[in-house]
């Protein structure tokens, strides 16, 4: 497996750093049920596709470098392709989710249990919460949605068990009830988002935080362009987002379009598919025999 350095500067003077990330196959993939707007059963979704949609964005993360670790997915649960809904990792400790939805309720457990089984500190979560889809982590705070899916309740249970400043975002469009459909950290200290999935008090609040923000338009939010994963100078981004992209290149950010037409049919996109594993290395009980992570 070929590492990059852990960090390196560019000729714009943003830093990419590794990143470890875990993801699970849509080896189940369907669209059967309906828990967002965006899913239509009727319309049902292709498992080929996904599959080979997925595929390439894993490829995409290795290529720049990034460690990728596999979770094995469980039939019945075709939405445990969304690891970032799995649980938030921060500092090598585990906070476990609990799904709002009982289609999903599975998912909570099967991927703490990945997390026991290599050894992390794990907290069983007391409150509904959806791991990193409402839990994005920057250098000095959680930015942490909820509205839709995540009680506050768990905003301050995440604080007291990771000892992380966690400020509370409110949704009120139900196209973005998860926060990484409306926001992505750009790197450590700065963010992308579209202000009208956030009440007006949260607009505020993140005015204030980060007044040099990237502030998408409708048309980019709509194909869920902020539900993308940057690495400080990379950003992996669904490719019909058009103006995002070219407001990030504007920036001197290096930008890897991808294809997720097929999960999106379920409301998923770069960052549904990805949950990162913040710990700063890998440990050894990770490692395949042919050197890769699994």
């Amino acid at each position: 497996m070929t590492i990059a350095p852990e960090s390196a500067a560019t000729e714009s003077g943003r830093t990419g750093t590794v990143r470890h990330f875990l993801m699970c196959r849509p080896e189940f993939f369907t669209v059967s049920y309906s828990i967002n707007p965006w899913m239509r059963p009727e319309e049902g979704a292709d498992t080929a596709t996904a599959l080979r949609q997925w595929e390439g964005l894993r490829q995409a993360y290795e290529s720049l470098g990034h460690r990728v670790s596999l979770i094995d997915p469980v039939e019945g649960l075709p939405d445990m392709v969304f690891a970032a809904n799995g649980a938030l990792v921060v500092d090598g400790r585990v906070y476990g989710a609990r799904f709002a939805h009982p289609e999903r309720a599975a998912e909570g457990p099967a991927y703490l249990r990945w997390f026991v089984e290599k050894g992390y500190e794990t907290l069983e979560a007391s409150f509904t919460n959806e791991g990193e889809g409402d839990y994005l982590t920057l250098d000095e705070m959680i930015l942490a949605g909820t509205g839709f899916r995540t009680d506050v309740a768990a905003h301050m249970e995440a604080q007291e068990f990771l000892g992380r400043p966690v400020v509370t975002l409110r949704l009120v469009d139900p196209r973005y009830y998860h926060l990484d459909t409306a926001l992505f950290p750009l790197d450590g200290h700065n963010v992308a988002y579209y202000p009208e999935a956030f009440s007006e008090g949260s607009r505020r609040v993140l005015r204030r935080l980060f007044p040099d923000a990237v502030v998408a338009t409708s048309a980019d939010a709509e194909v869920l362009g902020l539900n993308a994963v940057s690495d400080g100078h990379n950003v992996v981004v669904n490719a019909e987002a058009t103006g995002l992209v070219l407001e990030l290149k504007r920036r001197g950010f290096e930008v890897v379009p991808v294809d997720l037409s097929e999960l999106r049919k379920a409301g998923g996109g770069p960052k549904c598919c990805t949950l990162e594993i913040r710990t700063g290395k890998i440990r050894t009980s990770e490692i395949r025999t042919d050197g890769q992570t699994r």
